[in-house]
This record gives structure tokens, C-alpha cells and sequence, in this order.
């Protein structure tokens, strides 16, 4: 008798990428748990489904290698079948079919009633915003639009998530409610672009409106924005952000660069001069926000003097957060039209010179918390800490604050208040506040 005919399948989601990708896995894990299915984030099964990312070279690297990772378990028997699907599949299909044909079967970023059905699952409607969360316990993405309508000339996501799509306000809130109700306190909303909210469903720009219904949520404590448009943007949500202490006095708006002939080649749609005066509009509305920013360099035709206007930028914005990147060039972008002529050595430095002007800025603006108290949530307990963040700071990208776990006992999960003993670049110390 075939003993493989008796075993019950488990499916292993690998999650790559973004937190768009994670949200999306999510969802999948939520539907096949509602028909029954095992499954599993990361861990062991038998049947893999990899959820890709085709964003840049790197990480184009990363997925192929898992991919190749386990049609290699394939072959030597450890698990059954392997199933891809997210960008890199959405982007590559043919080619990945011809390269690794050992792979049962590729899926794009809108196949998933598809997959679902290849895995024995029915695609539920009614399990609207109901998933499996992969997060730590306290906090969840909540993805409130989909694709992208900016013309920007290095980016790839329109080809890979399509065009712009908002989700209505009151299927937002129900998908919050539940997570509350779940325990999460803390919602961090993504979307290739926040600024755009609402454009397409309610012909005007949204966002404040979805947020003055997400604070009323009860369980909900933190609200956090990421990837916002710097041209276009709402202004009425500084407004709310001031005013209602839920909404974390904290933005992530990638910027990419600051000479005006790069910003026009990347078709931005805005100028050093504009980008710097919103700025200024942030830190006047909102005094003490952190503001996340990434920038790109090595970007084709960055002459010295473009990187000489970016670094003294950087240097006079004192960005709270800051993430380099060196440009990729994209087959099917605008960009890829142009170019590569920045060598990758020349990329590697100008990015690394970039993250050592921001690693002394980070420096100092942590050395100024010393002494300081933040009200904290407990991430996680890892080693001999235990590890939060202020609401300046969001999971995986941000500051930590480490907790002497020998020496206090805090809950995962909660908030409490930590005065700030210590400081590096990019890590807080802290001992809980004596109530």
C-alpha cells in the first residue's frame, strides 16, 4: 500500500519582499485554513507555495534561489509539490517556466482564486480581511490600496500589481475590527501609495477620512503610514495626526533624490525646492514627527555634483529614519531606456557614504532621547532583552529599544512607559518606568 496516499498535506507559505507580500500570504493562509487545509508560515510541509518579490536585482536574487532551494527538495523527496506565485512570477512567467520547469506550477500577483483551486481550496468572498497573521501578535499590515498610477521611470510595481485600486473605507474598518478583536493594537497601513487613497472610488484624496474611522476602532492604539507620495499629499492628515493620539506622529515617504535633474529623469513629478518646503510643512504641523525616507543613488546620468547636492541635503534634512539604496535597472521601466552608466562600485559608495552621514545624524538624535521617557510596545523578548519600540519607529526598519531582561519583566504585547538610559546609532536602551 502507498503510504503517500494517506498523508495528509501540509502547506508551507514562504513569504519574500515587502510587507505587501506579507499581507498578501496572509490572505492565502486565511482562505485555506477556512477550507481546511494545514498550513504552515515557514516552517515544515510538504506542499510550498513561495511568495516572490520582483522588485530589484537583489531581491529578483533571493527568490530565485529559493525557488531553486526547494524544487532541489523536490527532487531528493522532501516535499511534494512546489507552487510560486507574488512579482517575480507575475513579471517572469514565461522565462521562470522555461528556466525552472520543475516547479509544478506559477501563479501572477492576481491569480489567487487560481492557486487557491490548484490547492483544493474555494475561494471564500465572505472571508473579507479575515487572514492568518504572520506578525508578532501586536501588530498587523493593513493594505489599503493596491497597484500604482505613478509614471515613475525606475519603478517596476504598475508592471507587477497593476494600476491604482483603493479599498472602500467600511471594508477597511471591518478588517481592522477584526484584527482588534484578535488582539492587535497597533495597525501599520500600507499600500504602493498612500497619498493616492481614494482618488479612484471617491474622486478626491481620501486618507483622512479612512483614519478618523480607524481611531474610532476599540482595541486599536497605534496607527502608522507607510509609503506615502511626497507630490499630491493630503495635508489634512497632519492635521489629524497632531490632534488624535492614535495616529503615530511618524511618516514613511520615500523621496529617492533631491537634484533636480534626477528627479526629473525619475519623473517624480516634483522639485528639490517643493520636496524641501513639504518637509518643513510636516515638521511645522506635526513638531517632533519622525519622518522614514528611502533614497536611490547611482541612478543613470548621477554625475558627482547631483550626488554632492544629495549628500548636503541629506546632511541639512536630518532625516529621523533613512534607508540607501543603489539604482537596479529594470527591463520594461522608462528608466531602462537610459543608460546604466554609473558603475557598481561607484553605486556601492555613494550608498554607503549616504548611510554614514545618516548613521551620525541617527547618533545624535538618539543621544538626545537619554533621559527621555516613550511610551513603548513590547515586540518580542530575543536573548537577553526584551525589544520594543516608540511609536516613532516601526517593526523591522526602525529603532529598537532594548529592555535588560535579568533585570525587569515585561509582558509581549503591551505598552509601557521606558525612560531611555543609553543610546547607539540604532538602538535605544531603556529600564521600565518606576509607576
Amino acid at each position: 500500500m502507498r503510504t503517500k496516499s494517506i498523508k495528509k498535506n501540509k502547506i508551507n507559505v514562504i513569504t519574500l519582499g515587502c510587507s505587501k507580500n506579507v499581507y498578501d500570504s496572509e490572505v492565502l493562509m486565511g482562505q485555506l485554513k477556512a477550507s481546511g487545509k494545514d498550513v504552515v508560515h515557514e516552517q515544515e510541509g510538504n506542499i510550498v507555495v513561495i511568495n516572490t518579490c520582483g522588485f530589484i536585482d537583489n531581491a529578483k536574487a533571493e527568490s530565485v534561489n529559493t525557488i531553486l532551494e526547494y524544487v532541489e527538495k523536490k527532487e531528493q523527496g522532501i516535499v511534494d509539490k512546489v507552487f510560486v506565485t507574488g512579482c517575480l512570477s507575475e513579471r517572469y512567467k514565461p522565462d521562470l517556466e522555461k528556466e525552472i520547469p520543475n516547479v509544478d506550477q506559477y501563479f501572477g500577483t492576481t491569480d489567487l482564486p487560481i492557486l487557491l483551486k490548484t490547492l483544493g481550496a474555494d475561494y471564500k468572498h465572505e472571508l473579507l480581511g479575515e487572514r492568518l497573521t504572520t506578525t508578532p501578535k501586536n501588530y498587523a499590515y493593513l493594505k489599503i490600496a493596491e497597484g500604482c498610477d505613478r509614471p515613475c521611470s525606475f519603478c517596476a510595481i504598475p508592471i507587477m500589481r497593476g494600476k491604482h485600486v483603493s479599498q472602500p473605507i467600511e471594508k477597511l474598518v471591518k478588517e481592522a475590527e477584526g484584527l482588534a478583536k484578535n488582539g492587535v493594537k497597533e495597525l501599520i497601513l500600507i499600500a504602493q501609495d498612500l497619498t493616492y487613497y481614494g482618488l479612484d472610488i471617491y474622486k478626491k484624496r481620501n486618507l483622512a477620512e479612512l483614519l478618523e474611522n480607524l481611531v474610532k476602532i476599540d482595541g486599536i492604539e497605534w496607527i502608522r503610514l507607510h509609503y506615502a507620495f511626497p507630490s499630491g499629499f493630503p495635508m489634512d492628515v497632519l492635521e489629524l495626526m497632531k490632534n488624535e493620539p492614535k495616529i503615530c506622529n511618524y511618516i514613511d515617504i520615500p523621496l529617492q533624490h533631491i537634484s533636480d535633474n534626477i528627479l526629473k529623469s525619475m519623473r517624480r513629478g516634483t522639485t528639490q525646492e517643493k520636496t524641501t518646503n513639504l518637509l518643513k510643512d510636516f515638521r511645522k504641523a506635526v513638531p517632533g514627527m519622525a519622518i522614514r525616507t528611502t533614497l536611490i543613488v547611482g541612478y543613470p546620468g548621477e554625475t558627482e555634483e547631483d550626488f554632492q547636492i544629495l549628500k548636503d541635503w541629506v546632511t541639512e534634512m536630518r532625516f529621523e529614519r533613512l534607508g540607501c539604496f543603489a539604482y537596479s535597472h529594470e527591463e520594461n521601466t522608462h528608466a531602462y531606456l537610459l543608460e546604466d552608466d554609473v558603475p557598481t562600485e561607484v553605486k556601492q559608495q555613494r550608498a554607503a557614504e549616504i548611510m554614514d552621514i545618516q548613521a551620525q545624524i541617527s547618533w545624535e538624535l538618539n543621544q538626545e532621547k537619554i533621559g527621555q521617557h516613550f511610551r513603548c510596545i513590547i515586540d518580542r523578548k530575543e536573548g537577553p532583552y526584551f525589544v520594543g519600540r516608540t511609536e516613532f519607529d516601526s517593526p523591522d526598519v526602525d529603532n529598537e529599544v532594548l529592555i535588560d531582561a535579568s533585570k525587569f519583566y515585561l509582558k509581549v504585547g503591551d505598552f509601557c512607559m521606558i525612560t531611555i538610559i543609553d543610546a547607539t546609532e540604532f538602538d535605544l536602551y531603556g529600564e521600565p518606568l518606576n509607576e
